[in-house]
């Protein structure tokens, strides 16, 4: 077929002797043939071609379906992995946020507490979402102020939305130094008075510290997924615990005869107002943060003696 092609192309360029009566009207003939031939081969190529792509096209329509119903499934076992994570909120109040330093600047630490055992659904620099969702903790950080309204109604709804709310750290579980407010500060002169969350709204328990440790948080949070009720329950003896200062040390321990001489409160004391002296803590008032880590770190602030003198008949 290509010979024949190739002979009627020499004849219509003049490459080989033509009869003298050819003209015009042979030439149109032999290049409507060419062009009818040419057609003829290529038609079968270009049907071979949209066949080809045809079947490429349908097998990729077949691996994007396929890969798309790999990512819902994958997705899908995503969303109830997440789903069957407790629900933590993390609640900024008044405070220095050192609380909330612990919690996000250790993550070497915390990230499989952070990454595997729970899902961090609130938090104001934590998390891009300004409605409040539905809460299974909420770790509240800061004493309340009373003439800000908008902390008082927030304070209000963390404990409606919350299956349980903890007063994380010194300052929501006891006021700390924010009870030295007096007003005329100069970012909020009408703020001036401050006080612990648990004087406005039900507090289930309190995780102690100016600031809370990462280790002892990362041990409360396990230990409430758990269900370690041996572990907590210092917790949440502490949560309606608004002992503040050594003074309360001095009141309910030292004067009852109750203290042993440990030195666990002087070495829990973050600003040295403490100091033992002939084998019992002295307090420093000019030093005092009233941060209370010396009152819930004392071994004999939760000595049940009610229940010893009722054992002895006392």
């Amino acid at each position: 077929m290509l010979d024949g092609l190739k002979n009627k192309l020499r004849k219509f360029l003049g490459l080989e002797a033509k009869p003298d009566a050819e003209d015009d009207e042979a030439k149109a003939k032999l290049k409507q043939e060419i062009k009818s031939e040419v057609e003829a081969q290529s038609k079968p190529a270009e049907e071979a071609k949209k066949a080809a792509d045809a079947a490429a096209e349908e097998e990729a329509k077949k691996e994007a379906e396929s890969s798309e119903q790999i990512s819902k499934e994958s997705s899908t076992q995503e969303v109830e992995k997440v789903a069957d994570k407790p629900k933590i909120g993390y609640i900024h109040m008044s405070g220095c946020t050192g609380d909330g330093m612990s919690l996000t600047e250790n993550y070497d630490i915390l990230s499989t507490l952070l990454t595997d055992m729970v899902d961090i659904v609130y938090g104001t620099t934590l998390v891009d979402l300004w409605e409040m969702p539905e809460m299974d903790l909420a770790l509240v950080e800061g004493s309340v102020c009373l003439q800000d309204e908008h902390s008082v109604k927030e304070l209000m709804e963390v404990r409606e939305k919350s299956g349980l709310v903890c007063a994380f750290g010194s300052c929501a579980m006891t006021g700390c130094f924010t009870r030295y407010a007096r007003g005329g500060q100069l970012a909020q002169p009408k703020h001036e008075s401050f006080v612990p969350i648990s004087d406005l709204i039900k507090v289930d328990c309190a995780i102690p510290g100016c600031p809370a440790s990462p280790e002892i948080i990362a041990k409360v949070v396990v230990a409430l997924i758990n269900g370690d009720m041996d572990y907590l329950q210092p917790m949440l003896d502490m949560a309606a615990c608004n002992l503040a200062c050594g003074c309360d040390l001095q009141t309910n321990v030292v004067s009852k005869a109750l203290c042993t001489g440990c030195g666990t409160c002087v070495l829990a004391c973050p600003t040295r107002a403490l100091e033992m002296v002939e084998g019992r803590p002295s307090h420093n008032k000019n030093r005092c943060i009233k941060c209370g880590a010396c009152t819930t770190h004392c071994p004999r602030t939760w000595f049940p003696a009610e229940q010893i003198k009722k054992d002895l008949g006392l």
